[in-house]
């Protein structure tokens, strides 16, 4: 187990424990957090643990064109039920997502330091936000990290049925007119597969971060 220090660096995430964690500590600085995501890592801990630095393999992504929408969402997006914004309240998306409970989980990884750390890499211009909205009401959305050509989805709140969903179709089609080639989801989930995201080696995810990184 790695403790991180002052100093700007990850180790390998070959050196990852079967878990997948990388690294202990340090801190969530905009240079430290984009050095975690262009490495294949990110942060998740919970109030009053340390800053644990996570590399899992295999990793949950999603290659844009094989995203797969079933015909009921595909008419609820088209009928324009919501409307669909990009980086319009990143905090209050954010905050939805850190409040808004889910099934099987008790309370929330998104401390109010992920909170703030997150809200600067927004004020950097690395962090986005989708937001739906219903009659001006803010009914969800979803946020992450774009690093070159690959977007790391973080969480997604939903306060009215489909809003998250139509929110992710949106995402999917803004992070391509940003050509990127790559969605990361990190964990499985039966949703996700249903929608075409699939697991792969976490050493093929580090090549498709390493080779989209260096496309022009």
């Amino acid at each position: 187990m790695f403790a991180l220090g002052d100093e700007l660096v990850f180790p390998s995430v070959d050196y990852a424990t079967e878990e997948g964690i990388v690294a202990v500590g340090g801190d969530l600085s905009v240079e430290r957090l984009m050095m975690a995501y262009r490495s294949g890592i990110f942060p998740w801990y919970s109030v009053g643990d340390p800053i644990i630095w996570w590399s899992p393999d295999p990793r949950m992504v999603l290659f844009p064109e094989r995203l797969h929408i079933s015909k009921s969402l595909r008419r609820i997006v088209a009928g324009g039920r919501f409307d669909v914004t990009v980086d319009q309240c990143f905090e209050q998306v954010i905050r939805h997502c850190a409040r808004t409970p889910r099934a099987g989980e008790e309370g929330t990884w998104i401390t109010p330091e992920m909170m703030r750390a997150y809200c600067r890499l927004h004020a950097c211009g690395h962090a986005h936000s989708v937001e739906a909205w219903r009659d001006g009401v803010l009914v969800g959305g979803l946020y992450g990290v774009l690093t070159e050509r690959c977007f790391c989805g973080e969480s997604m709140f939903t306060l009215a049925s489909n809003a998250g969903k139509v929110a992710f179709v949106h995402m999917v089609a803004w992070v391509r007119e940003q050509g990127c080639a790559l969605i990361d989801c990190q964990m499985h989930t039966p949703h996700l597969a249903r929608i075409g995201a699939e697991l792969i080696p976490r050493r093929r995810y580090i090549a498709l971060l390493k080779a989209s990184a260096a496309m022009p």
